[in-house]
């Protein structure tokens, strides 16, 4: 059985993301198919009617949900209405649990087959969740291998798909030319520092970390310090921060976005945990994970996260293999002190980014293709394709 209409429900650029790359691999295979939902540009020219726009569900923070939560349950008991009137052949949620896990238990219950596409992180908390998810999804799709683990645990259909971003980036990058390209001299040291890209992450940990590189350029005399920016806001709080480290002077290169491009010139990576590290990671470079939180916050999360690491590289290699200083121990002393010894090990850097490349090469799995082959499994009332989750390198 083919699939002829298809309901997708994303919540966020990234999910029109996702959402663009599977139905571009569905239009491939199944010419004439439908598309209804929620999405954005990307999903859109690649035929999706978008009901609502895309930032309808993109509500952050407990006040502003509570404040939106009328509308959002306006457009969900909408979506319910017309899926069940339109009677597609499967309804995908894209992300967005939040909103898209209730739709996807009522579109169950009312007899169509439903997909989750990116697992919230349930394996780190709340974990208790997975019951609702349990009775909500016919089929989950994971990005990353100890995600679908955590399902079979839980006798929960998964599919491990792959990441996207490690399909996008290359499995060899240049080192040398992009170092030309932003104007660092090729001998040198440098160092890529990435204090987030929120306010309240600059607040809590950019003064640790220009401390840290203060303290690292003592260590390292040649060494030159590049921070890619966010957004022009965040610049502007980079420069003012950087006006009570008069020392740093010239030591630092402020870039607007640009990242990846930072990282990939980089000897080393100071970063705060999240994406980041996985981009570190699929750029192969060595890094320190460092993170500081309102000190409530942390309390709670220490009580609430079931996780030994919170760095996706620990979690995919299950192991220890980047160093992560969290909260009192995100000291700018013991920053330094782990990024020092990372910038005197040359061949234990080398050997750290072989160890990446084999990973990148493992997740490689052409995410957009086997999430398409698992939504046509399951259209076709057929179990998940087993998948191998293992990561090579780790």
């Amino acid at each position: 059985m083919e699939p002829q209409r298809i309901y997708l429900v994303a919540g966020e650029l990234s999910g029109d993301i996702l959402g663009a790359g599977l139905m571009r691999e569905l239009n491939a295979r199944h010419p004439g198919v439908e598309f209804r939902g929620i999405g954005g540009p990307r999903m859109q020219t690649q035929g999706l009617n978008s009901r609502f726009p895309l930032e309808t569900l993109s509500v952050m923070g407990l006040v502003e949900v509570i404040k939106h939560l009328p509308e959002l349950i306006r457009v969900r008991r909408t979506l319910r209405q017309e899926a069940v009137a339109w009677q597609p052949d499967i309804m995908i949620g894209i992300d967005a649990p939040d909103f898209n896990i209730g739709l996807e238990k009522q579109l169950r219950e009312a007899g169509i087959t439903t997909a989750h596409y990116v697992s919230p992180s349930v394996w780190a908390w709340r974990q208790g969740r997975v019951k609702k998810i349990a009775k909500a999804v016919d089929g989950m799709l994971t990005l990353l291998p100890f995600e679908a683990a955590f399902y079979r645990r839980h006798q929960v259909p998964v599919a491990f798909v792959g990441h996207p971003l490690a399909d996008e980036l290359p499995l060899e990058n240049d080192r040398a030319s992009t170092r030309q390209s932003l104007g660092l001299d090729e001998q040198v040291p440098v160092l890529a520092l990435l204090p987030g890209s929120r306010s309240n992450e600059i607040r809590f940990l950019g003064a640790t970390f220009l401390q840290a590189a203060e303290q690292l350029c003592q260590q390292h005399p040649s060494l030159r310090v590049v921070i890619p920016a966010a957004s022009t806001q965040r610049r502007d709080e980079i420069d003012q921060l950087l006006q009570t480290y008069p020392a740093l002077g010239e030591r630092v290169v402020i870039l607007d976005g640009q990242a990846r491009e930072a990282m990939v010139a980089s000897d080393a990576v100071l970063l705060a945990s999240g994406t980041a590290a996985l981009e570190a990671m699929l750029c192969h470079r060595a890094m320190v994970v460092a993170y500081k939180m309102a000190p409530m916050t942390h309390w709670l999360a220490k009580r609430l996260v079931k996780t030994r690491w919170v760095s996706l590289p620990n979690l995919i290699a299950q192991q220890s293999i980047v160093p992560e200083l969290i909260q009192d121990d995100a000291s700018p002393e013991a920053i330094a002190e782990q990024l020092s010894a990372l910038l005197n090990n040359d061949a234990g850097r080398q050997a750290l980014e072989a160890r990446f490349a084999s990973m990148h090469q493992a997740l490689q799995r052409h995410a957009s293709r086997r999430a398409a082959d698992a939504i046509d499994a399951l259209v076709a009332g057929q179990p998940l394709p087993l998948q191998d989750d293992r990561i090579d390198g780790c």
